[in-house]
């Protein structure tokens, strides 16, 4: 299969061993991946601050690039969710179609598409997960607590088949970090609480690491992390899953 590498522009930008580990992982599991050069932001952050009028360049951009691939695949479950739910382009409206009904996030490929039940790998750190509000509730990547419904994580399940990894969960498993996009600039202190509330949770696990499926929620709860002078680290999910044994 022809799967075309999405890589959101803060990852580009601040964690490009993030896009390195996602491209290293889906070759490793036999995906021939092609990373269009000409991709630029998918324009969530304009959509989500009312300008979606604005996102429209975007939008053919898009499509343009990522055309003609069996599957767009990439490592953050916001930057999928918005593509499915408002890539539009009038002038190839089938293609931007097709590429809605076939774009996924990276667990969300590795466990419906691909359909992995082992992988080479091996951490041996006790982990916390993080929940991401896009995954969890716009994906449906895990189940969420007030349902009462099976419990079910697709990145839980991919990180149990990582050797040695001690992984953990906060109390309260699927409460927001406090990100929110552009919510942490026009409501800064409200996210900032929300993020150091994560954190308590997660050091009463006594973990090392901090993990996720979103770079936005792990980069605003690092900030925080350093701030404190915190020995806790946050790592994607790629990454744990692309380590070597």
């Amino acid at each position: 299969m022809r799967v075309g590498l999405f890589i959101p522009c803060y990852i580009d930008q601040f964690y490009p061993q993030v896009a390195i580990a996602t491209l290293q992982l889906l070759e490793k599991l036999g995906c021939n991946v092609s990373f269009p050069l000409q991709q630029t932001c998918c324009g969530q952050p304009m959509a989500n601050s009312g300008f979606a009028g604005l996102s429209k360049g975007c939008d053919k951009n898009f499509v343009k690039n990522f055309s003609g691939f069996d599957y767009v695949v990439a490592p953050s479950g916001s930057c999928v969710l918005h593509i499915k739910e408002h890539l539009e382009d009038q002038g190839h409206p089938k293609e931007a179609e097709r590429i809605r009904n076939n774009v996924y996030e990276l667990t969300e490929f590795l466990t419906d598409i691909l359909k992995v039940q082992h992988i080479n790998a091996s951490f041996p750190h006790s982990v916390g997960f993080h929940n991401s509000c896009h995954g969890q509730r716009g994906l449906h990547l895990s189940s969420m607590t007030e349902t009462m419904l099976p419990a079910f994580s697709k990145p839980e399940q991919l990180l149990n088949m990582v050797k040695g990894i001690q992984l953990s969960n906060p109390e309260r498993r699927d409460e927001c970090c406090g990100f929110g996009g552009t919510f942490c600039v026009f409501e800064e202190a409200v996210s900032v609480k929300m993020g150091k509330d994560r954190i308590k949770e997660h050091e009463v696990n006594a973990v090392e690491y901090i993990t996720g499926g979103d770079v936005s929620c792990l980069m605003h709860l690092e900030g925080i992390l350093k701030r404190k002078g915190s020995s806790v680290k946050t790592i994607h999910i790629a990454e744990i899953l692309n380590s070597e044994l």
